[in-house]
């Protein structure tokens, strides 16, 4: 489980392809400062395991349905991403409950830079539209935001300083795809309705 509270932005370093998948190695000093072998590391939004530590880079296997499922296949080297640890049991809740999941992409279809904050809006994946609400939660390249408009064909959020200068939205450009995670809560509400 992840906050959604990016702990740093890394970059990657080398992408292997490997039996319809494929081994991604990401240099990140603070994720690296403890990991081990097992452990999970969330890249742009993904869970994904780590396989090899060596200095400040990681290493992961990314399985053909992770690729299918995300951005991660249009990685190229050198590609800035969004990195954050698994949370310990003993630290705060900061973000909202992300689980690394990934539910689909997004293409970022407009930018409205203001004066404290911009203000950047998604399209919005017809299957996920009823799990996106006004003032709900949403990860977006594992960065847990709040909604502050919705429709059935797109989603806004607006960036404050710190999210445009600690993550790879301060960079992401119209055209550009991203990955979204809706809220795990909706789609269990959803479950248990459809069930009664």
């Amino acid at each position: 489980m992840f906050t959604g509270i990016i702990e740093e932005k890394g970059d990657v370093v080398a992408i292997e392809q490997a039996g319809g998948g494929a081994r991604l190695s990401v240099r990140g000093p603070v994720v690296t400062s403890d990991a081990t072998h097992g452990d999970s590391i969330a890249v742009n939004g993904v869970c994904l395991t780590v396989v090899e530590v060596k200095d400040d880079v990681f290493t992961v296997d990314v399985i053909r349905e992770s690729l299918d499922r995300s951005s991660l296949g249009g990685l190229t080297q050198g590609s800035a991403v969004n990195l954050e640890r698994a949370v310990r049991a003993d630290q705060r809740l900061g973000g909202h409950i992300v689980q690394g999941h990934v539910d689909g992409t997004a293409v970022l279809l407009s930018r409205d830079p203001g004066e404290s904050w911009d203000d950047v809006r998604f399209s919005l994946p017809e299957a996920l539209s009823q799990y996106v609400a006004e003032k709900g939660s949403i990860a977006i390249d594992g960065i847990s935001l709040t909604v502050t408009t919705v429709d059935d064909e797109s989603f806004g959020v607006s960036l404050i300083p710190t999210t445009l200068k600690l993550t790879t939205m301060g960079d992401r450009q119209v055209g550009d795809v991203v990955n979204i995670e809706v809220d795990v809560i909706a789609k269990y509400v959803e479950r248990l309705v459809v069930r009664q």
